[in-house]
């Protein structure tokens, strides 16, 4: 039988071609308008009551009563002033959190008073408010704590957004979908050391200056998600990476969009009562990806309990 020979010319074709079809995306006519609106709706979104920026506080219950308020004799203390010392007790048993209302206290849920309300059955996880905070219960692993937020935050009312580079099509880039086998899934670890496997519909595949690199993406509701870390982490912005939506392939198609310049902070970039999935290994990029959101200096070590 006789052999073929692959030149190196012809391995270029036969592995290359399909790379074609990747670069740079198409530019809508109003590009520049787009991205624009897109980071004012983040500054509006991140500004809201329970706005990560008006995030202040996280704090973790142990099992069985725990009493709070903002006396330093509470065992779970929310700030100076907002509440009286003892304002009632949290009971954490068998995987629930009921909240019990001391005598007198006015606690709302869904703007009527409330003196006893389950906080969380392992299915709901109703909010609740005191003057000018709302809190609810967040559950991490076997742990749960009352996630609070505070509205009167005047860093909050005058933030206008986070530094970034400058706004550049070529960022905006044309990604091939690869899809996983159904019920895959990768590992991921969050800031607080704790590991779950999250589940993956597929990678992504894209070019910067003709090289091909690859995302997997974590699955979404409606659009998929991405933790990257890259070259810029080092010196520009945030240390821990950062993170990308990105649409589906339309039916019929294998491809889509990843623009760059949408990528943001995490909120662990800027608050310290957050609990952020960090990047997985394969997402590690070896290259500068100089769009987006930079590192909030800022805000680091902010001291978001005060008043």
């Amino acid at each position: 039988m006789k052999k073929i020979l692959l030149t190196p010319l012809f391995l270029l074709i036969i592995t290359g071609c399909s790379d074609t079809e990747l670069g740079q995306a198409p530019i809508p006519e109003n590009y520049t308008e787009m991205v624009e609106e897109w980071k004012q709706s983040r500054i509006e979104t991140l500004k809201q009551p329970t706005g990560w920026l008006r995030l202040a506080g996280m704090l973790w219950l142990e099992q069985g009563e725990n009493t709070f308020g903002s006396g330093e004799e509470a065992d779970i203390r929310f700030p100076d002033g907002t509440m009286p010392d003892v304002a009632g007790t949290f009971t954490f048993e068998d995987g629930r959190v009921m909240m019990k209302a001391a005598d007198g206290v006015v606690i709302t849920h869904e703007g009527e008073p409330v003196q006893e309300l389950v906080l969380d059955d392992g299915e709901q996880t109703p909010s609740v408010e005191k003057n000018t905070l709302h809190w609810y219960v967040i559950t991490r692993g076997e742990v749960k704590a009352i996630r609070y937020y505070n509205k009167d935050n005047p860093q909050a009312d005058a933030f206008d957004g986070f530094p970034a580079y400058p706004i550049d099509p070529e960022w905006r880039r044309k990604a091939r979908f690869i899809p996983n086998p159904d019920g895959n899934t990768i590992p991921i670890v969050n800031v607080l050391g704790q590991n779950i496997d999250a589940p993956s519909p597929g990678i992504i595949e894209f070019t910067i200056d003709g090289r091909k690199h690859s995302l997997a993406a974590l699955e979404g509701a409606e659009r998929m998600f991405i933790i990257v870390a890259d070259e810029t982490n080092r010196t520009e912005t945030y240390q821990a990476g950062r993170y990308i939506y990105i649409d589906y392939p339309e039916s019929g198609s294998d491809f889509t969009v990843i623009d760059f310049n949408k990528i943001y902070n995490p909120p662990c970039a800027y608050n310290l009562f957050t609990t952020c999935q960090l990047p997985p290994q394969q997402n590690r990029l070896d290259v500068a990806i100089t769009a987006g959101e930079k590192r909030p200096v800022d805000w680091i070590g902010l001291d978001v309990e005060s008043d």
